[in-house]
């Protein structure tokens, strides 16, 4: 028995209210831990805490303020005692170029790598305090890992996350040994709001063929969390798990082969990739 994920023990959840946090916490609660649960949008918030079915307590703020984060971190510890697993799941997808806004890039810096790194501060030493085992979880993007053009901020700052990450990993476990682990949780293209901005999600005739359900997601995540895996890359239903592996490795090739910058996207290099997916 995984004694993370188990009953009455506590996990925090960074951006819950919706999409992939609010079906993280739905698993969650359906396996019994108590719940504290982050977002800025306290309505939606409160919409899901009446559906859970465990205890669970709402903190209502700014995931790129440090004082907002630190009461999230006091209220887990104070009303539950403990935190278990921390999932930093909050996340922005609007960025910016490489040459863009400036401030753009600074926001998506902001919500999606300063914000885990400031939780993870935040988190780490009382959880290396507490008694039992405990992990964090950073969700991590494969526009983070393969770094398609077109949204140069949100590559930037998915990253930053993956390298945090293994960094974590490494540090906890020199450090820690198995008391508290780190993992890097990669979505496949999921239905949700972040990707789908302005649909209605709550009909699922609505969603398209490709992408996966967030519960999948969730369902996912867990199965292979208690196997112990750090690398949890999720497939959807268009890329298989096969199809990633060939995408990272190319994306890796590019630097030991010294080919163009992103060449899987390069007008002289499309053929040839093509080819090296069908192979």
């Amino acid at each position: 028995m995984n004694p993370i994920i188990a009953n009455n023990r506590v996990a925090v959840i960074t951006g819950a209210a919706k999409g992939i946090g609010a079906a993280l916490a739905h698993k969650l609660s359906a396996r019994g831990m108590k719940l504290c649960l982050f977002d800025n949008d306290g309505a939606a918030l409160a919409d899901l805490a009446a559906t859970l079915k465990s205890e669970c307590a709402c903190v209502v703020g700014d995931v790129t303020s440090a004082a907002d984060l630190t009461r999230l971190r006091d209220t887990a510890f104070q009303h539950f005692g403990e935190t278990a697993l921390l999932i930093n799941n909050a996340a922005i997808s609007a960025g910016a170029g490489p040459w863009g806004d400036v401030a753009a890039w600074r926001r998506q810096l902001e919500v999606n790598f300063f914000a885990v790194l400031q939780a993870q501060a935040l988190f780490v030493p009382s959880m290396l305090a507490q008694q039992g085992q405990s992990a964090v979880v950073n969700l991590g993007s494969k526009e983070g890992i393969t770094t398609p053009p077109g949204n140069a901020a949100y590559s930037v700052a998915k990253a930053g996350v993956k390298v945090l990450t293994e960094q974590l990993a490494h540090e906890l476990r020199q450090c820690a040994g198995d008391k508290i682990s780190a993992h890097l949780l990669v979505p496949g293209y999921t239905w949700t709001p972040m990707n789908f901005p302005g649909q209605d999600l709550s009909n699922p005739a609505n969603k398209p063929d490709e992408p996966w359900m967030a519960a999948q997601v969730a369902d996912y995540f867990v199965e292979r969390f208690e196997q112990g895996d750090f690398y949890i890359l999720c497939p959807d239903n268009a890329v298989s798990t096969a199809l990633d592996a060939k995408r990272i490795q190319w994306a890796a090739d590019d630097m030991i082969h010294n080919r163009p910058a992103l060449s899987r996207w390069h007008q002289d290099y499309q053929d040839r990739f093509a080819r090296y997916i069908g192979e």
